[in-house]
């Protein structure tokens, strides 16, 4: 029986990929990614040559008993993601489960992921902290944000750039206005940038720009 890898891969910065993370990418049978044209650019740039198939939220269901089964058959299978671990607010749980049903071993490597340089550029308490990944958009996102504002320990949510204007405003509603709030955007990229101060101290700060880039938001405890 072969085993699944379960593999990190850099949220930015193409030098923060292991040197474990490598070599098993360049012996597996087969990679399975998010984006075959996103992986590329990094499988090219290791010289890793082996064949990509696409793997991601629209296709995991229809595709994860084939890919149990190669693993049964002795195929070593490893799963990326655009960026970062997969099945953390990206697909691989489904997979994962499915191979634990069934004694498959899973490996999966340390490596890159956005939500704990965020944590740890925040300066706020990072002993105890909740990741929530993104808000639902609609159904149960009042409800969400109103049990988040009676949380104690340190939160972190992903959101869209385009967003996150909104999911400000909704902090200031909900926690108040003198809550203090982390945003890191484009972690480990060329153009990273930390801000940390009350949500009415970044809504003025950034009301007037054109946000880009990957977010995370760091809000600290009640």
């Amino acid at each position: 029986m072969g085993k699944l890898y379960v593999i990190p891969t850099p949220i930015g910065n193409l030098e923060d990929i292991t040197l474990r993370a490598i070599r098993i990418l360049k012996e597996v049978d087969l990679i399975l990614a998010e984006d075959t044209r996103t992986s590329s650019i990094l499988l090219k740039h290791y010289q890793i040559e082996k064949r990509l198939m696409a793997y991601h939220k629209f296709n995991e269901h229809k595709a994860l008993l084939g890919y149990v089964n190669r693993i049964q058959g002795g195929e070593n299978i490893a799963l990326i993601s655009d960026a970062g671990t997969p099945s953390i607010s990206d697909p691989g749980f489904l997979l994962v489960r499915a191979c634990v049903e069934n004694d498959i071993q899973v490996e999966c490597l340390p490596g890159a992921t956005a939500l704990i340089p965020a944590l740890v550029n925040s300066g706020f308490p990072s002993d105890k902290f909740c990741f929530e990944g993104f808000l639902p958009q609609k159904k149960g996102r009042q409800k969400r944000l109103q049990e988040l504002a009676m949380e104690d320990r340190t939160i972190l949510l992903y959101e869209s750039p385009f967003r996150l204007m909104k999911l400000l405003e909704e902090i200031a509603g909900y926690f108040g206005t003198d809550r203090m709030v982390a945003v890191s955007r484009e972690l480990s990229k060329m153009f990273e940038e930390n801000l940390q101060g009350t949500v009415a101290e970044l809504l003025e700060k950034l009301k007037d720009r054109t946000i880009k880039g990957e977010i995370v938001v760091v809000i600290k405890g009640r």
